[in-house]
This record gives structure tokens, sequence and C-alpha cells, in this order.
């Protein structure tokens, strides 16, 4: 039986790239921290999202504390979450501690919400 083909897919455009990366944030809005009633995106614990042309995505992220208890499963779920979103070709996700995480990543509105705010 011969080997399927292939077919290269065009290279996404800006356009296109904006809204994979919106699609891939409400996936991530999905998993929250167990600890805390908030999604890790609205958390802040998300540095950054860089979706390629190709619909690869670069993830990078961070949690509260090194010695967060979920740091074994949280950056999986949301490696998964970004995954299971429609167009993404792979996820390649990076856990950094540099910048440390900061309250000040945390948008005002759910600060407000969390009662962080004074």
């Amino acid at each position: 039986m011969p080997e399927p083909i292939s077919v290269p897919h065009d290279p996404l455009n800006s356009i296109q790239r904006s809204l994979l990366e919106h699609e891939v944030i409400e996936s991530i809005r999905t998993v929250y921290d167990p600890e805390i009633p908030v999604n890790v995106y609205d958390l802040g614990l998300i540095y950054s999202i860089d979706v390629k042309e190709d619909a690869s995505v670069d993830i990078t992220m961070t949690l509260t504390s090194p010695a967060c208890p979920v740091a074994g499963t949280l950056p999986g779920e949301v490696e998964t979450a970004a995954a299971s979103t429609k167009g993404v070709k792979s996820v390649s996700l990076e856990l950094v501690w540099d910048p440390p995480f900061s309250i000040d990543r945390i948008p005002e509105h759910i600060r407000l919400e969390l009662g962080l705010y004074w």
C-alpha cells in the first residue's frame, strides 16, 4: 500500500495567526489553578503565546512559586489544552521562573474579585 502523500498547508498569515492565538487563549482559559479559583491565563501565569506560520505554538509560562504543588501537572494541562485547539499543529511549552510571578501580573478586575486589591 503506498504511503499517504503529505500535502503542505499554506503558511498562516498574520490575521490567521492572531485568530488562532485567540482560540488557544480560550482553550488555556479552561485550565484552573486548583488553589485559586482563576484560570491560569487570567492569573497571569502565561507569559507568551507565539503562533508560528506552520500553526505550531510556543508557550512560555510560570507558576506562582517553584514549590507549587501542581508544578508537575499544571504545565501539561496547559499544553494539552492548547494542543486540543482546532488548527494547532503542535505545542511546545517552556516553564520559566524568570521573571518570577508577581501579583502585579494579575489583571485589576481579577484582583478585585479575589480581594487582592488595595
